[in-house]
C-alpha cells in the first residue's frame, strides 16, 4: 500500500491535497458503495436465513448440488471481500469531510466526533433490534482510531495497514495449528446444535425473544468481532484514508494504469486465497482445515476486493460502465439507509417480526431474494434521490452531526 500511495502521487501530483472539485460530489464513490451494498447483503442473508451459518456446522437446506453450489459462490466470491471495500470507501470517504468541514469554516475534529457517535447509537439499536452482526458501532470505534491518526503520514498508515492484516491472518492461522495438536472434541460440535436449535426457536418465537437471542449472541461472539474484522477494516480505514488523500477517484482516468495493476495483481493473489477459504465450507466437517481457510483469505481478501474496485472503475470509464455508475450512485449516496433496511427487510421476512423463514430456505433461494431485495432497492434509491438531497437515515445523522437542519427536497 505504500507504493499505491507512491504511484497515486507520481501519476496525479495535483491531487496531493484531497483533489477534486470541491463542491462535486464523487459518482463514483456513490457507485462503488451501491456496489458494495449488494455484496454485504448476500453475505448478511445468510444469518437471517440460517442459524447454522457461522457455527461450523452443516446446513440442511443445503444437499442438492444446486445449493451446495451457491453455498460456494457466496463464500468464493463475497464473504470477508465485501465489508473491506466498504470499509476502504469509509477511509476514503474520511477525507470528503475534512474537505466538506473546511468549506464551512468549521473545526473538523468536533464534527466528526458528533457523526461517531451518532454512528455507533445507530450500530447499537440495528444490533439489538434486527441484526446481531451490525458493523455500524465497529466503524464508529474504528473511525475515532482514524481521527486520532489522520495527521499521520501516507507511510505509516500503510505500514499499519499492512501489520494489522498480517496480525490477524497469524493469529488465525495459530489458531489452526493449536487445534490440530488439542484436536476436536464431540461435545464441542453437541453444544454447537443445542446452540442453533436454541437460536432458530428463539428467532421464530417473539419479537422479545428475538431481541433476548440478539443480546445473546452479541456477548458471544463480540470477540470474533474484534479478532477478525476490526482490524481488517481498520487496515482498508487506512488504505482508503491514503487514497482519499490522493484523489484516487476524483480523476479516475488518471490512475487508469494503477487501477490495471490492482485488478491484475488483484486477482493474481485474491482468487487461490478465496479458494483455499471457500472449498472447506461445502463440507464443513474439518474445523483446522476451516481455520487454515479464514487465515488464507484475512491475507488474501484484501487484494480481491481492490480487484473487484479496480475492475469497476474500469468499466465505468466505458459508455455501458456510465450506465451501471448511473444506476449503481443513487444506491450508494443513501447507503447508511440502504444497510438499515436491508436488515428490516430480512428481518420481517426471516425473523418473528414477520414470515418466520429462517431454517425453511436453503442458499439458493436466499441469494435471488437478496438480489430481489436490492432490486427494488435501485429503484427506490433512484426515485428518493430525485427528490431529495440525503437517505432518510443520512439526513439525521447530518442534523446530529452538524447540529442543525439540513435542506431536505432538491430544488427543481
Amino acid at each position: 500500500m505504500t507504493a499505491l500511495s507512491q504511484g497515486m502521487a507520481r501519476q496525479n501530483p495535483s491531487t496531493q491535497a484531497m483533489g477534486g472539485a470541491p463542491n462535486e460530489r464523487q459518482q463514483m464513490v456513490d457507485a462503488l458503495r451501491g456496489f458494495a451494498l449488494l455484496g454485504i447483503l448476500l453475505v448478511n442473508i445468510a444469518t437471517f436465513s440460517s442459524p447454522y451459518y457461522g457455527a461450523g456446522l452443516p446446513d440442511p437446506m443445503a444437499v442438492s448440488l444446486a445449493e451446495r453450489s451457491a453455498l460456494f459462490v457466496r463464500t468464493f466470491v463475497f464473504e470477508t471481500k465485501f465489508y473491506l471495500l466498504f470499509s476502504f470507501l469509509f477511509g476514503y470517504s474520511f477525507t470528503l469531510q475534512m474537505q466538506s468541514a473546511q468549506r464551512d469554516g468549521k473545526p473538523f475534529a468536533p464534527r466528526m466526533a458528533r457523526r461517531l457517535v451518532g454512528l455507533w447509537v445507530l450500530g447499537l439499536l440495528h444490533a439489538v433490534l434486527l441484526y446481531h452482526g451490525d458493523i455500524l458501532a465497529t466503524y464508529a470505534v474504528l473511525g475515532a482510531v482514524l481521527l486520532m491518526l489522520r495527521r499521520r503520514g501516507d507511510v505509516f498508515l500503510a505500514r499499519c495497514a499492512i501489520g494489522l492484516v498480517l496480525a490477524t491472518s497469524l493469529l488465525w492461522a495459530g489458531i489452526g495449528y493449536l487445534l490440530t495438536v488439542a484436536g476436536a472434541s464431540p461435545e464441542t460440535l453437541r453444544n454447537a446444535y443445542a446452540d442453533a436449535a436454541v437460536a432458530l426457536a428463539a428467532y421464530r418465537g417473539t419479537p422479545a425473544t428475538v431481541i433476548v437471542q440478539h443480546l445473546r449472541e452479541l456477548s458471544q461472539i463480540w470477540w470474533i468481532t474484534g479478532l477478525v474484522q476490526a482490524p481488517t477494516a481498520l487496515a482498508m480505514f487506512f488504505a482508503g484514508f491514503i487514497a482519499g488523500r490522493h484523489g484516487l477517484f476524483a480523476n479516475a482516468a488518471a490512475h487508469r494504469a494503477l487501477f490495471r495493476r490492482l485488478l491484475s495483481w488483484g486477482l493474481a493473489i485474491g482468487l487461490p486465497g478465496a479458494a483455499v477459504y471457500a472449498f472447506p465450507s461445502m463440507r464443513l466437517d474439518n474445523a483446522v482445515r476451516e481455520f487454515y481457510g479464514l487465515a488464507a483469505t484475512l491475507l488474501t481478501a484484501p487484494f480481491l476486493a481492490a480487484a473487484y474496485a479496480a475492475g469497476l472503475v474500469l468499466l465505468m470509464q466505458t459508455p455501458r460502465g456510465r450506465m451501471l455508475q448511473g444506476l449503481l450512485a443513487p444506491a450508494g449516496r443513501m447507503a447508511l439507509t440502504n444497510y438499515l433496511m436491508q436488515s428490516l427487510v430480512c428481518a420481517w421476512i426471516f425473523l418473528a417480526y414477520g414470515l418466520r423463514w429462517i431454517g425453511t430456505v436453503g442458499p439458493l433461494a436466499a441469494t435471488a431474494i437478496a438480489f430481489a431485495i436490492f432490486a427494488v432497492q435501485l429503484a427506490l434509491s433512484r426515485w428518493w434521490m430525485r427528490r431529495f438531497v440525503y437517505g432518510p437515515v443520512e439526513w439525521l445523522l447530518r442534523a446530529f452531526t452538524n447540529l442543525e437542519r439540513p435542506v431536505v427536497r432538491r430544488r427543481r
